[in-house]
């Protein structure tokens, strides 16, 4: 095994943030929770709401042969408001689309998450009373609060090095996106950069050093459509004729063995544009608005999918005219990108993720955020979900 260099790093790192949530009383924050279940219960249909919060501390100390020291101190936090209505024996839930971050407890308390509860709760009885999809081919609109998650496992899973060499087939499979295709693929339409960054602020995966020691940074997955990166490590960087890691190592505590996790994955904004989410609305004739995330399904090759939503409305003649319910979307990763014609630009990027994504074996979890702005997808195949009506 030929091990790229890397250079002897002495430091430390740490979250930036105000208060440690780990200082804050249990009691505050569970009233901060309790206190939450007012705002949403005086909405007709509204049977039950849970809300949760979590916060992840991870402390490493870091020391190689080589000489290199590094001591790293990571926060994480999410809070969490689930809304469920309920009527004549169906029901629907409503979820907060707030991101879990690197931060502190003044993420939740300037977070919108009290302001935003009655528009949750409001938002379960409307889809809850809402019409059913009429399935068919139709330009699909995602807010980055679902897209994320598409982003996750059709760009973010594919181009881990050690999948796309079958070296991780028994959690989760390998990867279409084999290393014969690197430099030659088309792998989304040319409005599409889609880049790996360790150096995000705020974002989970967020670090300035990885468990192999070498400095964290950004790079392309995909550049203007035409796939031409992976994630390496150390050990894997030689594989595929690079001088040096990418710095995407980790191990989630001192017991497991570091390998190869997946880095911050994020869709690039159209720079050239100050197109906003009602800018795209307002340019589709016939499509589906989808927000927040559902549930979701992948073959072993990260190809083809699923994937559904929270919210979904709509969209003719340039507006919203209705809300749906029993969405879902059906594509492959490479039909999926490449149908991919208008993009937010900068402003309207935002940034969501996972505390828990999975890999290896013995299994290994590993804190990751996706961002990405608003974007449309022409002619995908619109699914109806409806379990209701089913035989």
């Amino acid at each position: 095994m030929v091990l790229a260099p890397t250079p002897v790093v002495k430091g430390a790192w740490r979250t930036p943030m105000q208060i440690d949530p780990f200082n804050v009383p249990l009691a505050d924050k569970a009233q901060y929770l309790l206190d939450l279940w007012p705002l949403v219960k005086g909405v007709r249909l509204v049977k039950y709401a849970t809300a949760g919060f979590e916060a992840l501390g991870e402390w490493k100390l870091f020391a190689s042969s080589e000489g290199s020291v590094v001591e790293q101190t990571l926060t994480r936090v999410w809070p969490s408001l689930s809304v469920t209505a309920v009527m004549e024996g169906q029901f629907e839930s409503r979820a907060a689309e707030l991101a879990p971050v690197q931060g502190g407890w003044e993420y939740v308390t300037g977070s919108n998450l009290k302001s935003s509860a009655r528009s949750l709760a409001e938002d379960a009885v409307e889809k809850l009373r809402a019409p059913s999809v009429t399935a068919g081919k139709k330009d699909l609109i995602l807010t980055p609060s679902n897209l994320w998650l598409t982003i996750h496992e059709s760009v973010g899973h594919p181009t881990e090095l050690d999948r796309a060499l079958g070296l991780e087939a028994n959690f989760a499979g390998t990867s279409f996106a084999t290393t014969d295709k690197l430099g030659k693929l088309a792998y989304a339409s040319d409005l599409v950069t889609l880049y790996a960054d360790k150096t995000t602020p705020g974002a989970l995966a967020t670090c300035a050093w990885d468990d192999d020691g070498v400095a964290t940074q950004r790079w392309d997955l995909v550049k203007n459509g035409l796939f031409v990166g992976y994630q390496t490590t150390r050990d894997q960087a030689a594989w595929i004729g690079e001088p040096a890691s990418r710095g995407t190592s980790y191990a989630e505590d001192h017991k497991t063995v570091a390998f190869q996790r997946m880095p911050n994955v994020s869709l690039a904004a159209d720079a050239r544009s100050t197109r906003s989410l009602t800018d795209i609305i307002a340019a589709t004739d016939d499509g589906v608005l989808v927000s927040g995330n559902g549930s979701w399904s992948i073959d072993h090759q990260r190809y083809n999918f699923q994937f559904s939503g929270q919210m979904f409305h709509e969209v003719k003649n340039g507006k919203i005219t209705r809300p749906l319910r029993d969405v879902a979307y059906q594509a492959n990763s490479l039909q999926f990108w490449n149908s991919c014609d208008m993009l937010g630009g900068p402003k309207s990027w935002e940034m969501y993720g996972t505390l828990w994504d999975g890999k290896g074996e013995p299994a290994q979890a590993n804190a990751v955020s996706h961002g990405c702005p608003p974007a449309r997808f022409h002619g995908i195949d619109i699914l109806n979900v409806n379990a209701r009506g089913a035989s």
